[in-house]
Order: C-alpha cells, then structure tokens, then sequence
C-alpha cells in the first residue's frame, strides 16, 4: 500500500486539493451583451483548476462504518471530526493510532479487501471493481480507537444494521458509495438526445430561477433544482442541493416528465452528477464549478455538465 503522509507543505496540499482541467469557455463580449442585437459569442479554450473531491473511506478497529467523499487532505482532522460528530468519540486522545492509504492499484484494493476480511473476493472480482473505480481517487482512513469507544461503534454497527439490513464492510461499501452506472449512460439510451443548451437559453433560465427562487431571497440558505418544460420553470427549493435534486427528479417520474437541462444554484459534486446519470438527465448545469470527480463521470457516461453560469458567460466541461 502507499501511504499519503500528512505535512503542512503547500505544494503537496495544492495538488491533493486541486487539479488542472481543460475546459472550454463561451461568452459575449461585455461591451456588446447588453446591445439590441445578440452578438456573436466568443470561444476560449482554458485550463481550470477543479477541487479534487475523493471517496474516504472510514475504517475504525478493523471495520468498516462509512465512505465520505471529501478533499484528500487534513484527513486526520476529518477523522477525527467525524467520530466526534457521530458520537463515537469525546476527547481526540481517545484515537490511538490511525493511517491513511491511497488506493491506487490492484495489490492496493486486494490488501484492503483481505485487512476486512473480504478476502475471497477473486482476483478476477477485484480488477472488475478497479475498472468500476477508476475515474474516483479512493482513500482508506484505518483508525484505532480505545476499547471503550470501540463499544460505542459496535452499537452504532447494530443500529445502523437494523435500519438498512446489513451494515457495508469493504469493497462492497465502496460499491455501494461508486455505483457501477454504464447502464444509465447515454451511449444507452436510445431516446432522444438534448442538443448543447446555448449560452442565451441558460442565461435566460438562470435569469427565471433567480427571479422565481423566493425562499432563498428570504433566507439565503436553500439551493435549488430547476428546467424548463413546454417553456415553463419548474423550480424545487431545499436546504440541501441533492434533496432539491431528488425533488426535480420525483417531479419527472411521477408526471412522466423529461428534462433536457437541470440548473443547480451550487456547484456540482459527484452526488448530484450520480443521480443525474440516474435520472437520465442530459444536461446539468450550476452556478458554481464542478469538482475533479463530478467532470471525470459524467465524461465517462455521457452527461452534459457546464458551471459558473453567471452575468454573461458558462463553462462546458463535458458535451461539446
């Protein structure tokens, strides 16, 4: 296994944190956006740095409880933070000991497989889960707490098996968190194809959501999913940006609906790309920027996905 030291040099927490994507940018000049007559748009190839966004998965004595996606650095503090949060832990001394692995081959997945007792998964299974992984940067946080912390996990293990069935251990948490999605890719699917959203139809769209999105004027702490179908908005609010997109893609399924463009008032994480995937959306588009891992899936499955719509200008990042 590779060990991923933790030190305070800026360089090394530049590159885990951040990483370089050639993108395309489309805009109108800012002398003539506002003219009678649509100008024609500019076309700029650029490099963009997108946060790196990993799959950390939690390992406490040996099992497993959780796989959170985060930045790959500082994972120490995030350990840490997260069994405080969870209950599991009072006082950080109550860590004993703890490591962080990088997986980033087949010998690396086999030893964590073995460490969790999922050692009778074949060699054959292993490298199918590792082409299944490829487009995600994985991480194993193992952590040794004392014994009785180690009582509150079995606890919680019991708890959280009698919500959901069983409790996930190893690669099968992994899978659960990556989902294999080739089957809703688009080279799939034999429906009609939304073409490109220009930059005039997404700037009037995000021109609609900001003047429909009440709740968010009243509080500024909602996000918001929103298309436009038969050339009108509808908009779902939520504190969190994947509830607001659960709530669009109910909307679709329950009244047959399809949507040829999302818009997302935030940046777009891996979760939000893995249920557009799902709900067979063509395009998604945010205000904000997309991570690393939320560009390289959505290439690799065919959604459309744009970022930084504002005043007058998005980024294509797949699609084009």
């Amino acid at each position: 296994m590779t060990e991923i030291s933790e030190d305070n040099d800026n360089g090394a927490a530049e590159t885990m944190l951040a990483r370089k994507h050639l993108a395309q940018k489309h805009y109108y000049p800012s002398d003539k956006a506002h003219g009678a007559d649509i100008p024609q748009s500019c076309v700029e190839s650029q490099t963009t740095s997108l946060a790196v966004e990993a799959a950390v998965s939690i390992v406490i004595n040996g099992i497993h409880y959780a796989v959170l996606m985060a930045s790959p650095y500082q994972l120490e503090y995030l350990a840490v933070g997260f069994l405080f949060s969870e209950g599991l832990i009072q006082h950080s001394h109550e860590l004993l000991d703890w490591e962080v692995t990088h997986l980033t081959d087949i010998a690396s997945y086999q030893n964590f497989a073995q460490s969790l007792n999922d050692g009778d998964l074949e060699s054959a299974s292993i490298e199918q889960r590792l082409e299944q992984f490829q487009d995600y940067d994985i991480y194993v946080v193992e952590l040794v707490i004392n014994q009785r912390c180690h009582q509150r996990i079995q606890a919680q293990k019991r708890q959280l098996a009698g919500r959901t069935g069983c409790g996930m251990c190893g690669i099968t948490g992994l899978t659960q968190a990556l989902p294999d999605l080739s089957h809703y890719s688009q080279a799939n699917m034999h429906s009609y194809k939304a073409p490109v959203p220009s930059l005039e139809y997404l700037l009037a769209l995000r021109q609609q959501v900001d003047a429909t999105q009440h709740t968010h004027q009243l509080t500024g702490a909602v996000h918001a999913a929103a298309t436009l179908h038969d050339e009108q908005l509808y908009l779902f609010e939520d504190v969190g940006r994947h509830n607001a997109l659960d709530k669009l893609i109910g909307w679709q399924l329950r009244n047959k609906r399809e949507a040829d463009c999302v818009l997302m008032t935030s940046r777009l994480s891996i979760e939000l790309v893995q249920k557009s995937i799902r709900g067979r959306i063509p395009w998604l588009v945010g205000m904000s920027a997309p991570t690393s891992t939320a560009v390289r899936v959505a290439q690799r499955y065919g959604l459309g996905l744009a970022g930084f719509l504002r005043d007058n200008r998005v980024t294509y990042y797949t699609g084009i």
